[in-house]
């Protein structure tokens, strides 16, 4: 039990650099207080004292603000980080490594029994706000960017982001190997947003953005071509319907001249 709590305590200070002493991660970190009490009513909801499980449960939401179930499953290394507004329902479970933030929810869409909350394999990282909802499967090594709505199976080692959430990172194993060695070169990635991390929509209008710059580039270029030529190329007067007959005109003369066909 106790070198479980140590590996606690380590898992702090590996993951919030506020962490300063032990002394203050043993007084001032909710979420760890929350995980530990969460462990006794686990036990005791094995045991079948259903009802002092659920106390102990009430208890440790009563003081940290966290509120998780004690049927849930919770691996090794669990933290969360400021906690308050954490829920975690009944039939989730959680891996090893794995980093919530406050006001994350890990909740269920049915009242039916049986498994209804989501499963967070290892290393997932869920930013805060964020609502993970259903009994599906977030693969080991993904992210869920802050305020997330997640509802559907997540790939192991992809960031999730925006309301439904959806996939801006899918990397090959060997790129997640040199992203892992480069996170652990330069730190923590907090919140499970990355400086440079691209939303797809915000990268899907900057394209259009960068496509109508090039447009707009080559049009200039062609403007002065023509000017060089002796084109006037200033605003287009409005065309009338008799220009539109005068037109079709000039183009039934072009083709009856010698050497045209048709």
């Amino acid at each position: 039990m106790f070198d479980r709590m140590r590996e606690d305590i380590r898992s702090v200070f590996s993951r919030d650099p506020a962490a300063r002493s032990v002394l203050e991660v043993l007084l001032c970190y909710p979420g760890l207080h929350a995980v530990w009490m969460h462990r006794l009513a686990h036990r005791l909801w094995r045991a079948d004292w259903r009802l002092l499980a659920r106390l102990v449960s009430h208890l440790g939401r009563w003081l940290t603000g966290i509120e998780i179930h004690p049927g849930a499953k919770i691996g090794r290394r669990f933290f969360i980080d400021h906690g308050m507004g954490v829920v975690i329902g009944e039939t989730a479970e959680i891996g090893d490594d794995v980093t919530l933030y406050h006001g994350v929810t890990l909740g269920g869409t049915s009242w039916n029994k049986g498994k209804r909350h989501p499963t967070l394999e290892d290393g997932v990282i869920v930013g805060a706000g964020a609502k993970i909802l259903g009994p599906f499967t977030v693969g080991a090594g993904a992210k869920v960017g802050s305020n997330a709505v997640v509802t559907k199976p997540v790939p192991a080692g992809v960031t999730v982001v925006g309301n439904p959430g959806r996939v801006v990172v899918k990397t090959s194993g060997e790129e997640q190997a040199k992203r892992k060695a480069i996170a652990e070169k330069y730190g923590f990635e907090a919140y499970a947003v990355g400086e440079n991390m691209p939303d797809p929509v915000t990268k899907a209008i900057g394209q259009l953005l960068d496509h109508l710059h090039a447009v707009d580039g080559r049009l200039e270029e062609m403007n002065r071509a023509l000017k060089a030529l002796g084109y006037c190329c200033g605003e287009l007067p409005a065309l009338r319907d008799e220009d539109f007959v005068e037109i079709k005109e000039e183009m039934r003369g072009e083709s009856r001249e010698p050497g045209a066909q048709g």
